[in-house]
């Protein structure tokens, strides 16, 4: 049979050069060391041959503020060419991205004047006036940075600028590289390292792979700048394979293996050990078994990961005796397991969570949403947060009494963020997991009481970037607390809290424009126009005249206010009929009630 199909390939497929529809972009690998460029040759005997020197006259100062030439190498692109300049770290990017504007002459400036003036007005509109200093020098040169202290509406916004040929020259991070489609004409990495780290091979090629693009570009470049003592490193490492690829679905014990076997089971794809163990022979982590298991056989990790999840109450088994011979271990899934899984709960986290809650249950503080803010502060954030003690022990000092009560409830007091703060030896121990947890909860709570990421960004000396992705993390996290409540009836008291903690989290907005941004296309700038226009419900919303919106709210197109009022009146409609459902439920006659089993009963 199976040659059959073969000879039927054979004779049926046509061939298809992919060449004639995807042309081929040249891409030329160079090194630079000091002033002289040379081209990676893998014919050459130490791989690279000499190019060109650099001719591009230096002041004095340039050189001192310049000596990588980073200067003579964009301008030989951009402006007419896109240029990436990879940084090793965050402030590197923004570093470099100044300096570089400093040295460029005034006729950058004329380039697309328009179009960047226009960039800046609509960063200063996502960020409700504000803008950062930095991108307020750079832009008008056609220069931004782009690194994860962005917020995902600067980011998009800078990205769209660079796609359209606004901007010419991004200096970035190595993220950039891994997922953002922004080609370019010529790639430079700053230095052969990321952070710390010296450039693995896969990731040098994911950096250059930014260079010229099918279909966008018909060349592209890449200038990897070195010093001489790193020269050696730099040879191997243009030479060497790519690294290997390996599973990581037992180095990630609790998001891997175990959090495969508790969905296997909870979906009821496999219950029992031995197709448990089927299946994990037929993973990727299962045909590379012989490579990457050296002291334990798949069989005993699988036989061991069971049994840590029926230790933790995640899972119970039951044997089953077939035969004096055969032993079935079947498995399912518990109440706390259930939670766990349908709350996409990290097992590494799910009995804290559980602890943490039914510890709440015993002083819930409802004053304020401190405490249920701090109950869906994201676990994984903690490890990654080294709180500002000046600024904790500010903070803590303007807490009310009801919030200093969350504190002492948690273990926390004044005193010790005190003695923090002023360098003071401490001897009571505390756990600094759930001290960091709540200076974290602390942003979150001031961004729910300000709802601007920019003023709480300043108040604890964080990127904005980064009160972000804390701000979705929360929101997210908050959301699986409240499907993980919903599967544990003891905890029926967090249920309706969680649902608006979750929904002031998603839109971080002051409570009366929440309604308003359910709506499609409805941001939280334009939420604001419209409740100052006067439509302050979804039922205004559903309600109005489009040719009215575009009248009233500056800046809307018609396509848009059409799609603001049909997806207002869909709501609405879904709405309706949620109530109308209810409404049915709360009419029908229940199913055990006395009179209906008499009744069947008489018929009988």
């Amino acid at each position: 049979m199976l040659k059959t199909y073969k000879s039927f390939f054979k004779q049926n497929i046509i061939p298809v050069n992919l060449d004639q529809y995807v042309p081929k972009v040249e891409l030329k690998e160079y090194l630079k060391i000091n002033d002289t460029i040379y081209e990676i040759d893998s014919k050459a005997e130490n791989g690279m041959t000499f190019s060109r020197f650099l001719n591009y006259k230096y002041s004095d100062t340039l050189k001192k503020m310049d000596p990588d030439h980073l200067v003579a190498l964009v301008t030989e692109v951009i402006p007419n060419y896109s240029c990436l300049v990879f940084c090793p770290s965050k402030k590197n990017c923004e570093n470099v991205a100044e300096m570089i504007c400093k040295f460029l002459s005034k006729e950058y400036l004329k380039h697309k004047e328009k179009e960047k003036c226009e960039v800046i007005n609509n960063l200063k509109n996502i960020g409700n006036g504000n803008l950062c200093p930095v991108l307020k020098r750079t832009i008008p040169f056609g220069v931004a940075y782009h690194h994860s202290g962005l917020t995902s509406d600067e980011r998009k916004l800078l990205e769209e600028a660079y796609s359209t040929g606004v901007l010419c020259l991004f200096t970035c991070t190595s993220t950039l590289a891994a997922g953002v489609n922004l080609p370019a004409r010529r790639v430079i990495l700053r230095a052969p390292y990321v952070a710390m780290e010296f450039l693995k091979r896969n990731q040098y090629k994911q950096m250059i792979g930014r260079a010229g693009r099918a279909g966008i570009d018909t060349i592209g470049e890449s200038i990897l700048i070195l010093q001489e003592k790193d020269k050696q490193q730099v040879l191997e490492l243009i030479t060497r394979p790519l690294e290997n690829c390996y599973s990581r679905l037992v180095q990630e014990f609790t998001k891997g293996i175990q959090t495969l076997f508790l969905s296997l089971i909870g979906l009821k794809i496999a219950t029992n050990l031995d197709d448990i163990y089927c299946f994990m022979n037929g993973t990727f982590f299962g045909v590379q078994q012989k490579i990457l298991l050296k002291e334990k056989s798949l069989w005993e990790i699988t036989v061991e990961s069971l049994r840590y999840l029926t230790e933790k109450g995640l899972l119970q088994k039951d044997t089953i005796c077939k035969s004096e011979e055969e032993v079935q271990h079947n498995f399912h899934i518990t109440k706390l397991g259930r939670a766990s899984f349908k709350g996409t709960i990290d097992l590494a986290y799910c009995d804290i969570l559980y602890r943490d809650l039914k510890k709440g249950l015993e002083g819930l503080v409802l004053e304020s949403l401190l405490h249920l803010t701090y109950l869906t502060t994201p676990y994984d954030l903690v490890s990654q947060c080294n709180p500002d003690w000046m600024i904790y022990f500010r903070q803590f000092s303007q807490l009310s009494p009801a919030e200093q009560n969350v504190a002492a409830i948690l273990g926390v007091s004044e005193s010790f963020i005190g003695k923090k703060a002023s360098g003071q030896a401490i001897r009571k121990k505390v756990d600094k997991d759930v001290v960091n947890r709540l200076y974290l909860s602390f942003v979150l709570y001031s961004l729910l009481k300000e709802t601007n990421i920019w003023t709480v960004s300043e108040k604890f000396n964080m990127p904005r970037g980064y009160v972000q992705n804390l701000l979705t993390g929360a929101a997210s996290f908050s959301s699986c607390v409240l499907h993980f409540c919903e599967e544990l009836e003891e905890f029926w008291v967090y249920r309706a809290l969680l649902v608006e903690l979750t929904k002031k989290l998603t839109y971080c907005v002051k409570a009366e424009l929440i309604p308003l941004m359910e709506v499609t296309g409805v941001l939280e700038g334009r939420a604001k126009q419209l409740y100052s226009a006067g439509y302050k419900s979804l039922m205004h919303l559903a309600n109005a005249n489009p040719e009215v919106l575009i009248r009233t709210i500056d800046h809307l197109s018609r396509r848009q206010a059409k799609q603001i009022v049909s997806s207002a009146k869909m709501l609405l409609h879904e709405k309706a009929e949620a109530l109308q459902e209810e409404v049915e439920e709360l009419l029908r006659l229940p199913s055990d009630f006395p009179g209906v089993v008499a009744s069947s009963t008489d018929k009988a």
